[in-house]
């Protein structure tokens, strides 16, 4: 997989390190810099009108956050914060911009990932009015365990440190709702919880509920064109 950091390590910038649960930037900041995570995981969220926050994204080294920076968004539109220890490189946007304009490439794989990630956030928008709670748990559970798990003696553990409320952002559900479908999905032997633990014991029978399997992510960067 090709990777944001990689094409944009000879524009300089400044290297910046944030501790897990660090915000690096909230709705409404102004916006002039453009973020490429060099290492650890980073959730993106936005606010409701009744105050509760939604988890947009996951994103993880090598991906780009505050990108419509450099294309005039004057204030950030979502917020970003460290799931675990996170390095970026910051970058002014006027430089990205330009880097942009001279590499038609770099362009078509913006708009790539900018297309992409408007239509993750449609379907989340579809689910949310057509999926239960439950089936919006698994299929979550499905897309942590194909992205982010890792094999140990009782199934998949996730790798991704996860907490309930950080769930149940991701799903458009409550907190309550959120534990009481993880309680069925225990109840059923399909997975076991811990503090910011999830492992999946049962991954088929997670995919069969959820519906569908999820698709694989494009790669963040290409050079075609």
């Amino acid at each position: 997989m090709e990777r944001w950091d990689e094409e944009l390590a000879d524009l300089g910038g400044r290297v910046r390190h944030w501790p897990a649960g660090a915000v690096l930037f909230r709705e409404g900041d102004g916006a002039d810099q453009v973020l490429v995570l060099r290492s650890g995981r980073v959730k993106v969220t936005c606010s409701t009108m009744a105050g509760t926050e939604v988890l947009l994204w996951i994103l993880g080294p090598g991906e780009l956050l505050g990108e419509l920076s450099a294309l005039g968004e004057r204030e950030r539109p979502v917020s970003a914060a460290a799931l675990e220890p996170v390095t970026v490189l910051s970058l002014p946007a006027l430089s990205f911009a330009a880097h942009l304009r001279a590499r038609p490439h770099v362009m078509s794989s913006l708009v790539r990932l900018l297309g992409r990630r408007l239509r993750e956030t449609e379907e989340k928008l579809v689910e949310f009015h057509s999926v239960d709670t439950l089936g919006r748990v698994t299929r979550r559970l499905v897309e942590l365990a194909d992205r982010y798990g890792a094999r140990c003696p009782a199934g998949l553990r996730i790798t991704l440190p996860l907490s309930q409320e950080e769930l149940a952002g991701w799903t458009g559900s409550s907190r309550i709702a959120t534990a009481k479908a993880l309680r069925v999905l225990r109840d059923h032997g399909w997975i076991e919880t811990g503090r910011r633990e999830i492992v999946i014991r049962n991954v088929d029978a997670l995919r069969r509920r959820s519906g569908h399997r999820l698709p694989v992510r494009p790669p963040v960067f290409s050079d075609a064109g």
